[in-house]
C-alpha cells in the first residue's frame, strides 16, 4: 500500500464561476473581501472531497499585481484574510494542512517578465513574512523559470516551514519549463536549499505524464497537479481568465485516470490545478482507494 497526499484543486476558476462579479486581472483575490464565504466554502468542499492539503487563495495577491491595479493597500489584508478563511474551512470540514502560496509575481506562464533576482527575493520575503505564522508549509507554485523558483524557495526556506516547489512546463514537446530550462537544471539551481517535495503543476496532464520519469529521477517525494485548459496561449500579461477555455475531455473520471498513472509511476502527491474542481478530487480519491493506496496527510 502506497501513501499518497491528496491536495485540493484549482481555486481561481471555480471562484470565477461561483462569484457574482466579473473576472478581473486579480483573478480570485478580490473575492476574499467581497465574497469571503465563497472562498471558505470552496476550501471546505475540497477537504470533504478528500484533500489533505489546501492552499490559501492568495495566488493573485502579489505586490506587483496589486500595484498594477492600484490596490497596493490590500496586500496585507488579503494575505491575512486568505489564511483566516482556510483555517475556518479546516475547522468546519475537517483536518487538512494549510499551504502558503508563493506564486509568480507578474503572472502565470511568463518567464520573460522578470526583475532582478535580488528584487524578486525581497518581494517573496515580504509575502513569506505575512504568511509564515498561519501556514503549515509553503508551496512555491507555477514556477516558470529556475531563477523564479530559486528566489521563492530561498524566501520560503527562511521561515523554517517545509517547502514544496512546483514548476510549470511547456504543454508540448520535450519536458521543459516554460523558460525552456530542463527540470534537472531547475532542480540543480536550488543548490543546497532544502525542499520537502518537487512537483509539476498548471500544464496539460499529458505534459506531466511525459515529464514524470525525469521528475522522479531527481529523488525524494514528487508530485503533480495539472490544469484542464485547452491552451494558455491566449492569456496575456494583465489579462483575465475569460480568454481561457476548459477541455471537454477531462471530466472527473478522465482526470483521475491521468493522475493515477502518475502515482503508479512513483508520484507521492497528486491533486488538481485550474479547471480541476471538487468533483475531480472526489473521483481521484475514489480511484486511489480502489487501487489500494492510502491517502495520508503531510507528515
Amino acid at each position: 500500500m502506497t501513501s499518497v497526499i491528496l491536495t485540493d484543486g484549482g481555486m481561481g476558476q471555480e471562484l470565477v464561476r461561483r462569484s457574482k462579479s466579473e473576472p478581473t486581472p486579480l483573478w480570485s483575490a478580490r473575492v476574499l473581501i467581497d465574497e469571503p464565504d465563497l472562498v471558505r466554502d470552496l476550501h471546505a468542499e475540497f477537504i470533504r472531497a478528500g484533500a489533505r492539503v489546501i492552499t490559501i487563495n492568495t495566488y493573485s495577491a502579489t505586490p506587483e499585481r496589486l500595484a498594477r491595479e492600484g490596490a497596493e493597500d490590500l496586500f496585507k489584508p488579503l494575505q491575512k484574510r486568505g489564511i483566516e478563511l482556510a483555517r475556518q474551512a479546516c475547522n468546519q470540514a475537517g483536518d487538512a494542512a494549510i499551504a502558503g502560496c508563493l506564486s509568480p509575481l507578474f503572472g502565470s506562464y511568463a518567464p520573460a517578465l522578470t526583475i532582478s533576482y535580488e528584487e524578486t527575493l525581497d518581494i517573496y520575503r515580504r509575502i513569506v513574512a505575512e504568511q509564515a505564522d498561519g501556514v503549515d508549509l509553503f508551496l512555491c507554485e507555477t514556477m516558470a523559470s529556475a531563477d523564479e523558483a530559486r528566489a521563492a524557495v530561498t524566501a520560503a526556506s527562511e521561515s523554517g516551514k517545509p517547502v514544496w516547489v512546483s514548476w510549470t512546463l511547456a504543454d508540448h514537446g520535450a519536458p521543459r519549463l516554460r523558460s525552456g530550462e530542463t527540470i534537472a537544471a531547475a532542480s540543480a539551481a536550488l543548490g543546497d536549499l532544502s525542499v520537502a517535495a518537487r512537483l509539476i503543476n498548471c500544464c496539460r496532464p499529458e505534459a506531466v505524464s511525459a515529464a514524470m520519469a525525469e521528475l522522479i529521477a531527481l529523488g525524494g517525494p514528487v508530485g503533480a497537479y495539472a490544469n484542464g485548459f485547452t491552451s494558455v496561449e491566449a492569456l496575456k500579461h494583465g489579462g483575465t481568465v475569460e480568454v481561457l477555455h476548459a477541455r471537454h475531455d477531462l471530466d472527473p473520471e478522465a482526470y483521475a485516470e491521468q493522475a493515477i498513472g502518475w502515482v503508479e509511476a512513483g508520484a507521492h502527491i497528486v491533486g488538481g490545478c485550474c479547471e480541476v474542481g471538487p468533483a475531480h478530487i472526489v473521483a481521484l480519491r475514489d480511484r486511489l482507494e480502489q487501487a489500494g493506496h492510502r491517502i495520508s496527510g503531510v507528515q
